[in-house]
């Protein structure tokens, strides 16, 4: 493959160096390379655990980083005019990433077969030598006893199932237990339901219903067609590995401050709940609750999480932001032209790229790939810095037949094409620019890139730097969007559901009770220490409906849009009143017209406050909440006790008697 050093050198800086062997004879150079003590990127991951050996032994293995330069740049038709790709990639590479979160998980081996007749029992015999086995058959035909008990073989049928690798939960209902003179086949005692098991593996060669959703994503859940051969031996070989303790990966940084899942028992957003495949997310009050040990790392909460209580962490938003800033701006030094960011996952996005690499035509020059951990972690954030940075279309390259729901990441591919088309950033002959492909084929994908439009670069690409919690940083790309835009525009309606917006207020009805700046979990709502007043901040609203179900007087509804101008500007003041002030010390609280409109109601309209008593307790009505307790006291009356004055009936005497 042809390398232009010179492009690459202009664009990645530092020293670079070329060679036919790096990774044979010439392999002492890169001992010397990394001996220095720099960072060394290397540009081919054949040869991998071979360079992660030397980087050992020269101390530098939190040095190394690689990039793919051949399959991702070299090998392709195209080759000729991919020197500045390759030097986008050498210099993403380069990019440091957080190290990767990890929660421990023990298994000590104990296992259930779930199956239905002697093929789970053949399971157990298997695996008997590796882990302690437990064989659970459900509505079991004839099944011929065991010559000899080497572990349990009982009936039941699995109810329920929670739990992961090293802490699974079984309910267990028709649970028996056979009888020792079983002679041709099985004999069950009675059977019983709600019987409970615990164990850290599951082998599921039932053959009916999952017992999990998403279950391919389960942890310790290994589930096999019984009429497989091929695939029962690979449950089983997986099993046989799955004892001792294990480092999982920590995918989503969760902080329960942030979240607006419910206020006060009123649900507001429920966009996780709604995504997650694998049942990682629950309720657990006002906020949610992620199971790490259950959480496969799809990401899709993240991707929807309005208020980034939810955060990705492999890598997180920000830092994928910075990869794309130094991708981006890399390809642009070294004289690179309308990028098109192709993002893919390493289990089945790179074979692809490979494939077509080896065996077609491979990438254009022009498509850059951004690898990830999973497709559906990429956020709005990421893809609105990505057209900032200076892209003109971004595809996001999925399984033909996805392993979890992709909806989330389709919603947010349409949104994102809506804010971008109305910002200029699409061609004018029309055409997607966020769009997702669906493939497992290679000459397929190879078609999609060629026909896929490819929209107006930014005038002045941005070159801001991310940081901070995923909110900030979404706030700020929208931002820098909105400043790189070749048509800016104002606002951008967008569809129910999306998590930017702002409120329609019916202000003549509202009584400034505040009741919805308590509900507010992010505080576009507040009120103001001084006087009363409701403000509200458009950038940090996430349409999480709390304000509007929590309000009284129904005077909220949302409006969702994008309203770049009202980002920009500081809180806008939705209500205002006059404060009335304390009648004894002149300190305000409350405001005027409620004050008033209660008095008036309870004036000559209620016998507590009639006559000359009524009237010393309208006035403790006109005071705050100190000056009405000395009031009461030094007057000796309660405002609440009824009036003994007034003409008594005979229940009052009954109830003095009684």
């Amino acid at each position: 493959m042809p390398l232009d050093a010179a492009a690459i050198g202009r664009a990645c800086g530092g020293r670079l160096e070329t060679g036919d062997q790096l990774c044979g004879r010439e392999l002492d150079r890169v001992r010397a390379a990394m001996a220095t003590g720099a960072p060394v990127t290397v540009s081919c991951t054949l040869k991998a655990p071979l360079f992660d050996e030397v980087a050992h032994e020269c101390g530098a293995a939190d040095r190394i980083a690689y990039a793919n330069i051949r399959e991702s740049a070299g090998w392709s038709r195209e080759a000729g005019a991919a020197g500045p790709k390759m030097a986008a990639l050498l210099a993403a590479a380069a990019e440091p990433m957080p190290p990767v979160p990890v929660v421990g998980v023990e298994s000590r081996g104990v296992v259930l077969v779930y199956g239905r007749d002697e093929a789970a029992v053949a399971a157990g015999e298997r695996l008997a030598g590796h882990l302690d086995v437990t064989v659970l058959l459900t509505r079991p035909g004839a099944v011929e006893p065991p010559r000899q008990a080497e572990f349990p073989v009982l009936k039941g049928s699995v109810a329920a199932a929670s739990g992961h690798l090293g802490a699974f939960s079984l309910r267990i209902d028709d649970y028996a237990l056979p009888t020792p003179s079983s002679r041709q086949r099985l004999v069950f005692g009675p059977g019983r339901d709600g019987a409970t098991s615990t164990c850290d593996l599951v082998v599921d060669l039932s053959g009916g219903t999952p017992l999990f959703p998403a279950h391919a994503l389960r942890s310790g859940y290994l589930r096999a067609d019984p009429g497989d051969p091929a695939a029962v031996e690979r449950a089983l070989f997986e099993a046989s590995h799955l004892v001792g303790t294990f480092d999982k990966t920590r995918f989503v940084d969760f902080h329960a401050a942030l979240c607006a899942h419910s206020r006060s028992r009123i649900t507001g957003c429920t966009r996780c709940l709604e995504v997650c495949p694998t049942g990682a997310i629950a309720p657990a009050g006002d906020h949610v609750a992620i199971d790490p040990h259950v959480c496969a790392g799809c990401g899709s909460c993240a991707a929807v999480c309005p208020t980034g209580a939810a955060a990705y962490a492999v890598p997180p938003a920000d830092a994928l932001m910075r990869r794309l800033r130094t991708l981006l701006s890399a390809y642009r030094r070294a004289g690179g032209r309308d990028p098109v960011l192709l993002v893919h996952d390493g289990g089945h996005g790179a074979p692809l790229v490979d494939a077509l690499a080896r065996h077609g035509d491979g990438l254009p020059a022009n498509v850059l790939p951004v690898p990830v951990n999973e497709v559906t972690q990429v956020g709005p954030e990421a893809v609105a810095a990505a057209f900032a940075y200076g892209a003109v279309a971004v595809r996001f390259l999925v399984r033909a037949r996805p392993r979890h729901d992709i909806a989330s990441l389709r919603r947010n591919a349409d949104r994102l094409e809506t804010i971008v088309q109305a910002l200029g950033y699409g061609p004018e002959a029309g055409g997607d620019v966020v769009s997702v492909i669906e493939t497992d084929d290679a000459d397929a994908l190879a078609q999609a890139l060629a026909a896929g439009s490819r929209g107006t670069p930014a005038p002045a690409p941005a070159g801001f730097m991310p940081d901070g919690d995923a909110r900030s940083v979404l706030r700020f790309a929208f931002r820098e969007l909105h400043r790189a835009a070749p048509r800016p525009a104002d606002a951008v309606p967008l569809d129910p559901g999306a998590p930017f917006g702002g409120l329609e207020f019916r202000t003549e009805a509202c009584t400034l009770c505040l009741a919805c700046v308590g509900a507010c979990p992010t505080t576009a709502l507040s009120d103001d220490a001084e006087r009363p007043r409701l403000s509200f901040s458009e950038s940090l609203c996430v349409q999480c409906g709390l304000c509007a179900a929590t309000c009284p007087e129904d005077v909220i509804t949302l409006a969702p849009r994008l309203d770049f101008a009202a980002w920009a500007a500081p809180r806008r003041v939705l209500k205002e009143e006059e404060p009335f002030d304390c009648v004894a010390c002149g300190t305000p609280f409350g405001t005027r017209s409620t004050i008033e409109r209660v008095i008036g109601r309870l004036r000559d309209r209620h016998w507590m406050f009639a006559g000359s008593a009524g009237a010393s307790r309208i006035r403790a009505l006109m005071m705050c909440e100190t000056c009405r307790v000395t009031h009461v006291v030094a007057e000796g009356f309660d405002p609440h006790a009824p009036d003994q004055r007034r003409t008594r009936t005979t229940e009052d005497y009954l109830r003095e008697r009684g």
